[in-house]
């Protein structure tokens, strides 16, 4: 029996106005879906016109204008319901989903949503379990004492993962899909007994102590930065902007 590690995976990844998931919009967004290890990539791609400008320093990073997302974007409401439903699809069909850095991309939608249709998150995926593989908790938990950066350009290197044109969302979204195939058969000894759900359920625990360790070296370098330990989506703010 194949290991979840070579089986069907689906991978979600955004690009956005910037780095604040209460207050930032998404621009673009894709849905990569892999039926096993080596086979095709069918891919589903959003572009998207938020409504509000983007910031030079976010264009700088993605490539997207206003101009260009104010020709070619659509409008944020269909769009995310969209995305929404396929999450949904995707984890009914049994897909493990893979994210980098799941509380940004999965908190981003679910704030979107509240935004512009009204839901949540969670009301989309109400009858179907969420499990979620994201390379960056899987990495930092099982090679916990390798120095250096663990952004995805950086696990792509590591793990010998071709990353074409970085900051793409569907570039990015099967460049993580191919780091956690790598991971799952780097330390398959560790994690092959796992089922996927027993998986996601450990990531939450190891996302929780990776969140106090970091939350404790800015409090020894003298920063008052907080870490949220929720994983993989963060609770609602009540601040959250309309």
């Amino acid at each position: 029996m194949a290991s979840w590690f070579e089986g069907p995976l689906a991978a979600f990844d955004t690009e956005t106005t910037g780095v604040d998931v209460e207050r930032d919009r998404i621009v673009s967004a894709a849905v990569v879906v892999q039926d096993a290890e080596g086979g095709r990539l069918r891919t589903t791609r959003w572009l998207v016109n938020p409504g509000v400008p983007v910031p030079s320093a976010a264009t700088e990073v993605h490539g997207l204008t206003d101009d260009h997302l104010q020709r070619h974007g659509r409008w944020p409401a269909p769009v995310v319901e969209e995305i929404a439903r396929l999450l949904a699809e995707q984890c009914a069909a049994g897909r493990p989903l893979v994210v980098m850095n799941a509380p940004f991309d999965l908190t981003l939608l679910d704030r979107e949503l509240r935004r512009h249709r009204a839901s949540s998150l969670a009301r989309y995926l109400q009858n179907t379990p969420l499990c979620v593989l994201d390379p960056r908790v899987l990495d930092k938990h099982l090679d916990r004492y390798r120095k250096g950066r663990r952004t995805l350009t950086d696990l792509c290197a590591h793990y010998e993962v071709a990353l074409d044109g970085a900051h793409d969302a569907a570039a990015d979204a099967a460049a993580a899909l191919g780091v956690v195939r790598a991971v799952g058969r780097r330390f398959a000894a560790r994690l092959d007994e796992l089922s996927v759900a027993e998986l996601h359920t450990r990531q939450a625990v190891w996302h929780a102590a990776q969140a106090r360790g970091l939350q404790a070296w800015f409090a020894r370098n003298g920063s008052e930065e907080a870490v949220d330990p929720a994983w993989p989506l963060r609770p609602e703010q009540s601040a959250a902007a309309a």
